[in-house]
């Protein structure tokens, strides 16, 4: 998306800032330039007229204001802190924001059973939509690909026709969540679904189209399948409260996959510590500690394996 336009003294320095963080491999998004433009308008109003910050500043601009939950203080905070160090790297008298502490979060993610991805993928597989009809060859290898190599939706969506290797079946994700490209491996059963699905669409597609698209020839948005997933457990009978907000999120499929994933490798005799950090490079996370509650998640489900490794846990978890 375009940037917004910056108006205080700082203007040319955040534009300069955003060349630089965007040329080191780092993808803006809207939430972020929304900070920084508030950022901007915080400007205005202290009436800045030079490239200072100061720390009775800093400390106002810390605060969190009425209308503003804790979990935005802590994304407005993370990401305008970076524009001030990247100052200070550049001889500017500013004074650097101190972390806050991340919002603590009760969410459970939902991992769904064997006998509700039975149920899911049944109705997935008969389900017909009225405005694109494109629909019912591409959501059930979509949703496969999310349930069975752990991609994220906004990964998955964005597949190009050159990064799907039929004879290896491979995938290459190129545009995920840390910029970090990875690979993923398809089973047979799902690379025999991408193949019958290439025989069908892939004809009429270059390398640098998206294979999962819209009536519009864009990419399918995040939104739409969203949309869709919660239709699609209306019609399996599969009960959609209790996890997110608005129920069960498309992005519980990555978190089924994780879990089954470690328990799969725990039970093949694999060490805890050398299965998690495969399956943390593997989900593509920044480091092992955002793997942490897969761990979590997948022992309080399967409690053999807490009394099996109870000793690990108690390291990993330093308690």
């Amino acid at each position: 998306m375009s940037r917004p336009i910056f108006n205080s003294v700082f203007a040319n320095h955040i534009s300069l800032f955003l060349d630089f963080r965007e040329n080191g491999g780092v993808k803006y998004m809207y939430p972020d330039f929304f900070h920084l433009k508030k950022l901007d308008v915080f400007f205005l109003q202290e009436g800045l007229t030079e490239i200072s910050f100061s720390r009775d500043q800093a400390i106002k601009w810390k605060q969190r204001s009425e209308d503003e939950s804790v979990a935005t203080q802590y994304d407005r905070i993370n990401i305008t802190k970076r524009f001030f160090e990247y100052l200070f790297i550049q001889g500017f008298p500013v004074v650097q924001i101190k972390d806050i502490k991340h919002p603590k979060s009760n969410f459970t993610p939902h991992i769904y059973t064997d006998e509700e991805i039975d149920k899911y993928f049944r109705a997935l597989d008969s389900y017909e939509s009225g405005k694109d009809r494109k629909h019912k060859i591409q959501l059930p290898v979509l949703f496969r690909i999310m349930l069975c190599c752990g991609t994220r939706i906004t990964e998955t969506i964005k597949i190009l026709r050159k990064d799907v290797d039929l004879d290896s079946g491979i995938i290459r994700l190129s545009e995920t969540k840390n910029s970090k490209q990875r690979y993923v491996v398809m089973s047979d059963s799902l690379l025999t679904l991408m193949r019958s699905f290439a025989d069908k669409t892939f004809y009429a597609l270059v390398d640098n189209d998206y294979i999962f698209t819209s009536v519009r020839q864009k990419y399918i948005s995040a939104s739409s399948v969203s949309e869709i997933h919660h239709k699609i457990l209306q019609y399996a009978g599969i009960p959609n409260k209790g996890s997110g907000r608005y129920g069960k999120r498309v992005h519980d499929w990555r978190h089924t996959f994780a879990v089954k994933a470690f328990k799969q490798m725990i039970d093949s005799g694999e060490d805890m510590y050398v299965a998690l950090p495969i399956l943390s490079v593997y989900l593509g996370h920044y480091n092992i500690y955002s793997t942490e509650r897969y761990l979590r998640l997948t022992t309080s489900m399967y409690p053999y394996l807490k009394e099996k490794f109870e000793k690990n846990l108690d390291e990993i978890f330093e308690k």
